[in-house]
């Protein structure tokens, strides 16, 4: 019978001809992976099942990301924890301070995700790794420490929904962040509840491997288990020496079984920008109105990668930043930060009166080097809105992409690179 790619990928797995939405498996895992923050709380549930050692030292990633440089002493102590457990089962792939990055950037870029694979993390944004043809979801701390005994994990067959973009954007300034946040602000923060979102059409074809990469990431803002892109040339192309393993590409059959599907032109999109409190509040940024902006930052898992860093960069290039904005500009990737060292793309944000920064997920969270004070707003180029989510529960965060991010940084409001 005709199957999706999310259901195809699980039935491989699995060893069935088929499966079907709604079936319940413990279906095998190519990958594990938990940051400073989710390890540690994944530890103690591992201990608990008795396993003496994990299911695989090389299928096991742990990444401090958060928090890094340790912000505090109970930072320190949560990455001594995952440090120590690392060496004690003899990880290989334990990514220390300066060897790591954002973790949704670094498994691909070393080679940990392929096309085929089932990837969970202990992080909602795991979804990102579905851009190249994985199904790959985020789970609990609970969940990832029984799926570092065991090598499976508990999983309900998802129901797909297939998101087809059509024509060709109209402008250098509008996106896979664009095409994602129009999704949500379609459907809503639960429209995707428990689905896999299979982004497919000549608009998400033409795309980048990195804005794959950032439509896969948000699928969680719509409720999704899931986001997934069919791989080809250019997956082939981003993933050559970079792999370990042999990976297993899987299309979606033409007579496969959708909840529902949804269809969105391109090419009538202006850049987007999703308001507070909620990713799917979203309106083309000549809506937003007269927002003045404290802070802007470029960062986060979602979209900053050296592609996005450089048209922040054009956009910023030969002018300053608001004297009453701060910029903070933080690549995800460590090969991405280590190209913009050697482009000099560094040197344009620092030279606009911006902070540039090795990577890490502080600001997106909260955590630190950029925590919102009360009354304060923000516009975003990371994947969440809610309150509370960048520092007090009275601050405002816009999400937006890296262009709109960096004109509003220079404005000092919210507003189109157009306007420069």
């Amino acid at each position: 019978m005709a199957m999706t790619i999310a259901e195809k990928i699980i039935a491989a797995h699995m060893e069935q001809d088929e499966v079907r939405p709604g079936e319940f498996y413990f279906v095998p895992v190519d990958c594990v992976m938990a940051n400073d923050v989710t390890a540690p709380l994944a530890i103690e549930p591992f201990e608990k099942t008795g396993a003496a050692e994990v299911f695989d030292p090389e299928r096991v990633v742990l990444i401090p990301d958060h928090y890094v440089p340790n912000k505090d002493i109970k930072a320190a102590e949560q990455a001594k924890v995952m440090r120590e457990f690392a060496h004690k089962h003899r990880l290989p792939y334990y990514y220390e301070v300066g060897r790591a990055c954002v973790c949704h950037s670094l498994l691909p870029d070393e080679g940990h995700v392929l096309p085929g694979d089932v990837i969970i993390g202990a992080d909602s944004h795991t979804c990102t790794h579905g851009a190249l043809g994985a199904f790959a979801t985020g789970m609990g701390s609970t969940d990832i420490g029984v799926a570092m005994a065991l090598g499976q994990t508990w999983l309900r067959v998802p129901q797909s929904i297939k998101f087809v973009f059509t024509g060709s954007p109209k402008s250098e300034y509008v996106g896979a962040k664009d095409y994602i946040l129009a999704a949500i602000g379609r459907i809503g923060v639960a429209g995707a509840l428990y689905c896999a979102m299979e982004f497919t059409g000549e608009a998400v074809e033409a795309l980048s491997m990195p804005g794959r990469f950032t439509m896969c990431n948000m699928a969680i803002e719509a409720g999704g288990k899931a986001g997934i892109i069919a791989a080809d040339e250019k997956t082939a192309e981003f993933l050559e020496g970079r792999t370990r393993r042999e990976g297993r590409v899987f299309q979606s059959d033409p007579d496969a079984t959708y909840r529902e599907v949804v269809e969105i032109d391109v090419s009538t999109l202006e850049p987007q920008v999703a308001c507070p409190h909620l990713p799917s509040n979203v309106k083309s940024v000549g809506d937003v109105g007269d927002v003045p902006v404290d802070q802007a930052f470029v960062g986060s898992c979602t979209n900053v990668r050296y592609e996005d860093l450089t048209l922040a960069a054009n956009v910023i290039r030969g002018r300053s930043v608001h004297p009453n904005v701060r910029l903070i500009v933080i690549p995800s990737s460590r090969q991405d930060y280590v190209r913009c060292l050697k482009e000099g793309l560094d040197e344009v944000f620092v030279e606009a009166g911006a902070i540039f920064s090795t990577p890490t997920c502080g600001p997106c969270l909260g955590g630190h080097m950029g925590v919102l004070a009360a009354g304060e707003t923000a516009i975003s180029t990371s994947n969440r809105n809610f309150r509370g989510r960048m520092g007090s529960g009275e601050s405002q965060v816009y999400l937006s992409n890296p262009a709109v991010a960096a004109a509003s940084a220079v404005l000092g409001r919210i507003g189109s690179p157009d306007e420069l």
